[in-house]
Parts: structure tokens; C-alpha cells; sequence
């Protein structure tokens, strides 16, 4: 009772939580400039070690990195964890103590609906934003996994810039405008990424893989949670009157559809290969036995 206790207080109740205010004069890393900056260096510095990398070192080897990946996997994996239990306790604090407001705006009426749909007039302040901040720093974190790829494998895809880089752009508009849909789209991305970053930390230190995609798998859930949500988003927005931060949503909503579109692209050209290889296996391998089997009969025929 008394972890349960401390737990809650640190994580929805202290006071520099309760009393976070995104500034862009005061918070750290709140600004356009630092948010373009950073993701042009992250993809100049990205292409340029790929580059750099294909020139000096023989193709498709990599750079041993030893435990490194397997730490930065487990520490992305309990942040996730530590930002999807300290969201949760905000936003039942958060409900708990808005609810008058929500009487005065006669916008939302349940918690499901707040989850979807912040009031109109809402401000980057308070808990449930000092975790979106919490988690949009946490992002940075992700880029690192970039160069892990590059150096390990020697590979950079388009998909992977892009995706990496809109994440974090879309992270700083939820908190510039307010958005809403941040919370449940917070709460089910952490929950992902402390999933997938412990799957992937299980298998950098060795112990057996999923017989299936397992990662490829968790982001379809979570491409799929997220298209449902975005339109119980925009069914709100008509029938309650309005939602905040809406013209953040609708950029966001294009940005997802680009993502989604990518991603797709990818999944299906990735199975479509893996089904021709298999069928072009089998061929060969019957093939193989066809000629094996002709050549016994001859066998036969010639004693």
C-alpha cells in the first residue's frame, strides 16, 4: 500500500508534474528552430555515416556494437513503461479534478470521450502534459536505434528516416496545440514500446525469437488502434462541438496516412518476397527430386 502510495505521488502528484507548463521560453527543446534542427542533423548525420560506412568498410559488413543495442533496448523499454503507468495515473487525476470544466464546455460527458477529445480552450499545462513532454523527449531515444541499424547492417531505408523523423514531429505538435487524442495515443505507443524493446532486448542477449513477426505485428495493432481512434476523434469533434487542437489532428491525421500508406507498401512487398522465395524453393527442391527420381529409374533400368 505504501509503494502504491509513493508510486502515485511520483508520478502524478509531484509538484513539478502537477505544475508543468510547456513554454517556449522556459522548456527545453519547446522550439521550431531546435525541432527542425534536431531532425536535420539526425537525418544529415544518418546518411552521412551510411555513406561514410559504405566506402571504407567491405559490403554487408558490419560493426560489432556488443551490449549496447541490448542496453538501449531495455532502457527504451522500461521508459515506455515508467511514462504509460505515469500517464495513466495522470489522466485518472486529471479527469478527477477537470470534471467541472467539462460540465461548464458541455463538450464531453465520459473519460473515454476526454481520452479522444480535449475541451475547447485546453492548455499545454499539468500532468498528463508534462508526460506527453516526458515522451516526446523519450523520442530521441528512438533515433539512436538508426545508427544501431546503420552500423550493424549496414542499411537505411527512406521508411525509416521518415517514420523516425514525423514521430517526432508529431510528438511536439501535441504539445504546441494541445491536441487532442495525445493521451490514447501516448498510453498505446508506450505500451507497444515497452513490449517491443523488451522482445527485442530478449533477443540481443540471446534467447530465442517469436516463429512469427512479432514486431512487424505490434505496429499494425497499433497503426490499426490508432486509424479507429482518429475517427471516433473526428466523430466527436461534430457531435460535441468541437475539439481542441484540431488543425494539429488534421495535419497529424495526413502525416499517419502517409505512414500508414509506406508502411503497408512495405509489409506487403517484404511477405510478397518471402512468398516467392518460398515458392521458388519449392520449384528447386522439386526440381530436384523430379531429376533424383529420373535418374534412379535409369539406375534401375541399367542393371
Amino acid at each position: 500500500m505504501i509503494i502504491m502510495q509513493s508510486v502515485k505521488y511520483y508520478l502524478s502528484e509531484h509538484p513539478s508534474i502537477v505544475n508543468f507548463r510547456w513554454s517556449n521560453t522556459q522548456t527545453f527543446g519547446s522550439t521550431w528552430s531546435f525541432l527542425f534542427s534536431s531532425i536535420s542533423v539526425y537525418v544529415l548525420a544518418a546518411t552521412t555515416l551510411h555513406s561514410f560506412l559504405s566506402h571504407i568498410l567491405p559490403k554487408r559488413r558490419g560493426v560489432p556494437l556488443g551490449p549496447i543495442p541490448a542496453i538501449h533496448s531495455i532502457c527504451i523499454s522500461l521508459i515506455s513503461a515508467v511514462i504509460f503507468i505515469g500517464i495513466l495515473l495522470s489522466s485518472v487525476a486529471d479527469i478527477r479534478d477537470t470534471r467541472w470544466f467539462w460540465r461548464r464546455t458541455k463538450t464531453i460527458t465520459t473519460p473515454f470521450q476526454w481520452f479522444l477529445c480535449f475541451p475547447l480552450g485546453t492548455r499545454a499545462s499539468g500532468r498528463v502534459f508534462f508526460w506527453s513532454y516526458i515522451f516526446y523527449l523519450s523520442r530521441f531515444l528512438h533515433l539512436l536505434r538508426t545508427f544501431f541499424i546503420i552500423l550493424r547492417r549496414r542499411k537505411l531505408t527512406f521508411f525509416h528516416l521518415f517514420n523516425q523523423s514525423i514521430l517526432l514531429f508529431m510528438s511536439f505538435l501535441w504539445l504546441e496545440f494541445c491536441q487532442s487524442f495525445q493521451v490514447l495515443a501516448i498510453l498505446l505507443s508506450t505500451l507497444l514500446y515497452s513490449v517491443v524493446y523488451g522482445y527485442r532486448f530478449w533477443t540481443e542477449i540471446g534467447l530465442p525469437t517469436a516463429c512469427f513477426s512479432f514486431v512487424v505485428n505490434c505496429q499494425v495493432v497499433l497503426l490499426g488502434c490508432n486509424l479507429v481512434c482518429h475517427f471516433g476523434v473526428l466523430f466527436l469533434h461534430f457531435v460535441k462541438g468541437g475539439c481542441n487542437g484540431m488543425g494539429a489532428w488534421g495535419f497529424n491525421s495526413v502525416l499517419n496516412a502517409v505512414i500508414l500508406c509506406l508502411f503497408l507498401d512495405f509489409y506487403f512487398k517484404k511477405h510478397l518476397k518471402k512468398g516467392k522465395v518460398g515458392n521458388n524453393s519449392g520449384q528447386a527442391v522439386g526440381s530436384s527430386s523430379a531429376r533424383y527420381r529420373r535418374r534412379s529409374v535409369s539406375e534401375l533400368k541399367s542393371e
